[in-house]
């Protein structure tokens, strides 16, 4: 085979894989959720302490299973049971990533390592510590899968994830539970049982990404970051203080106010009085944008 064909069918490989990838991980009606506990049987619990939480939490149990202790903050939507299609749309993006074949096997902590975009696999569970490096375009994808083969969850601790772009594009699928102590880590996890993140309260630990569980979930002294629209491409998530004047957002507030132009904020009418940078102070204006 010459070498012109192996590598169009290395391209065409990789673009089925991507492919492959990103049908997987379309997470429906769970994409909106930074923190989601979706165990079976209404058996959902979240729990944070300290810490801070940009996006939406759900449980699959009632609105009590949802305990902010001390110090944690949220800035999104409490959903508490949340609906049988947002527990569907999991288990169905858990279930597709399982599928998805891998383009290498990863043994180690991964510290000091540097990867392309690809599916890669650790047999059984993965204890990783150190710094990865993830280098590839602005739409690449990472997907990393723990216990591919055998039973094993995901341990990080002191673990870094560097990179230059979306920590959303990082998908990574747990078959056992996951933990995550301290470090930066980036990416959103898919866990098989349970997840806990834990920081320190004198030094800064962050999550970037969405923690969605077949059990509890459970952050302490953690700031987490969630994705919009399911990551995968997607943004930070950056809710809007709707009715607080607080200058502009660059976001949607909620259509609290729309006039029929739809959810663009910057079309059409002024939304929110200080969506366009107006000034703040009268949040309850009725009557939708009175002309």
């Amino acid at each position: 085979m010459n070498s012109c064909l192996k590598c169009l069918l290395a391209g065409l490989l990789a673009l089925l894989t991507q492919a492959a990838f990103a049908q997987a991980t379309d997470l429906g009606a769970a994409s909106d959720f930074a923190l989601l506990s979706a165990a079976p049987a209404g058996g959902g619990a979240v729990t944070c302490t300290r810490g801070s939480i940009t996006g939406d939490v759900g449980s699959s149990g009632d609105l009590a299973s949802v305990v902010l202790n001390e110090g944690c903050t949220i800035a999104g939507a409490t959903i508490a049971p949340v609906s049988a299609g947002v527990l569907d749309a999991f288990n169905d993006a858990y279930d597709a990533l399982a599928a998805v074949p891998c383009d290498e096997t990863l043994t180690g902590t991964l510290a000091g390592v540097t990867l392309s975009p690809g599916v890669y696999c650790f047999d059984a569970a993965a204890a990783l510590t150190g710094v990865l490096t993830l280098r590839g375009g602005s739409n690449a994808t990472w997907l990393f899968k723990i216990g591919n083969t055998a039973v094993g969850g995901l341990e990080a601790t002191d673990f870094t994830v560097a990179m230059v772009g979306d920590a959303c594009n990082v998908t990574w699928w747990s078959q056992a539970a996951t933990t995550i102590t301290r470090g930066y880590f980036k990416g959103s996890v898919l866990s098989g049982a349970g997840f806990t993140a834990t920081g320190t309260e004198t030094t800064g630990s962050t999550f970037d990404g969405q923690a969605l569980a077949k059990a509890g979930v459970t952050t302490t002294d953690m700031t987490v970051t969630g994705c919009e629209g399911g990551g995968r491409g997607g943004k930070a998530k950056s809710k809007c203080n709707q009715g607080v004047g607080n200058g502009p957002e660059n976001c949607d507030p909620g259509n609290s106010n729309q006039d029929g132009h739809g959810s663009n904020p910057f079309v059409g009418s002024p939304r929110s009085n200080d969506e366009l940078g107006g000034t703040p102070g009268n949040p309850g204006r009725q009557g939708g944008n009175n002309k």
